[in-house]
């Protein structure tokens, strides 16, 4: 037996062992691909607001009003936008489990949408992108041994379509529609799997990235990167309890600031503290489309000091190229580090990714079924 039969053997038994998997995982990224334009399209009834020559409600007033909406849950953080836009108060928490979105008009403080978030169409597309719909471990684990997989398949493919010579070269890069059935599975499966090998191998292992901290390490540390990819929240000071009755509303003194640090920015987002010993997170986006470039922001609840931390996610203006390396790995994933372009990259690699599977279970069958020769 050839290498390459051997190699066309490993093929397509990887194949046998992630198809599925990977069909799931390709499709529901597809899905995923252009969620905040479709987000805004379908939500802008309750997502767009009148602009006003007013100020903005402050973040501790917001607070009170949409408590009034879930009694007896924590209100994580509250989003400013732009001046057209609802703002976004988020209530979330791990246990017990519940993640919801409430809408407000910034100026007069109405309720526009209460949103459970566990019954929004593309939240449950994400759950079945990360975890297969499974229990959070099992399921990543699941998706990233698929993943590597699918690699694997990517890389022996490209040799298996490695062409012998020039005549067979011309077929490489074609579709020859006017064939067959088979034959056109086959230039499907064959030619667009060539042309997006580099673009699908590059999503997948920004992919693993998420959920492999092996790799993510390995690649953050490579690039020169010294800090902690692991987020850790630093803590206020609780001794200086006593001393901070003379500041009151923190976390709106705090919002004032950083509009007159921040005036370039998009997204401000205040978070309000969980615990006595919590800190009071800012993120500062001058950029709403994408992610890499937020200010991360901590304070001491009590002094309003801020608070350093040891981790990527921190002051823009500190992270150096690995920290903006890691920090760019959501945005490249999804394409939209390319803007537009880039969001409709990533469609389409997607959408050959989970169309791979399929053409080459067809390719298997067809073989099996074909008649032998007389």
């Amino acid at each position: 037996m050839t290498i390459k039969k051997i190699i066309g053997k490993v093929h397509l038994w990887l194949g046998f062992t992630s198809g599925i998997i990977v069909f799931i995982i390709a499709v529901t990224g597809c899905l995923y691909a252009f969620q905040a334009e479709i987000t805004n399209m379908t939500t802008s009834s309750f997502r767009k607001v009148a602009p006003q020559n007013a100020a903005f409600l402050p973040p501790t007033q917001v607070k009170e009003i949409v408590e009034k909406q879930l009694p007896g849950k924590h209100v994580h953080s509250v989003q400013y936008g732009a001046k057209d836009e609802a703002l976004v108060a988020t209530f979330y928490s791990a246990e017990p489990e519940y993640y919801y979105l409430i809408y407000v008009n910034p100026y007069s403080g109405e309720v526009l949408r209460v949103k459970n978030m566990d019954r929004d169409f593309f939240r449950i597309v994400l759950m079945g992108h990360y975890y297969l719909w499974l229990p959070d471990e099992i399921g990543q684990r699941i998706v990233i041994y698929a993943t590597i997989i699918f690699v694997l398949m990517m890389i022996t493919g490209l040799i298996l379509w490695w062409p012998r010579n020039k005549a067979a070269a011309k077929q490489r890069f074609s579709i020859k529609w006017n064939a067959a059935w088979r034959r056109k599975n086959y230039d499907l499966h064959n030619v667009l799997g060539f042309y997006m090998t580099w673009v699908v191998i590059f999503m997948a292992i920004t992919g693993l990235v998420f959920g492999w901290q092996l790799l993510a390490n390995a690649i953050y540390k490579g690039a020169g990167g010294k800090k902690s990819l692991v987020y850790q929240e630093p803590f206020s000071d609780t001794t200086k309890v006593a001393q901070a009755t003379a500041i009151t509303l923190p976390v709106d003194k705090l919002w004032l600031q950083m509009q007159q640090e921040h005036k370039e920015a998009e997204i401000i987002e205040m978070h309000f503290p969980a615990t006595t010993r919590s800190s009071i997170e800012v993120a500062i986006n001058t950029d709403a489309d994408t992610y890499w470039r937020t200010d991360y922001r901590f304070f001491d609840q009590y002094s309003l000091n801020e608070l350093p931390v040891e981790h990527i996610y921190g002051r823009f203006k500190d992270a150096k190229g690995a920290d903006k390396l890691l920090r760019m790995n959501y945005d490249i994933h999804i394409g939209a580090i390319g803007g537009v372009p880039g969001k409709i990259l990533a469609f389409f690699a997607s959408l050959i990714a989970a169309s791979l599977p399929i053409t080459g279970f067809m390719i298997w069958w067809g073989r099996r079924k074909k008649k032998p020769s007389r």
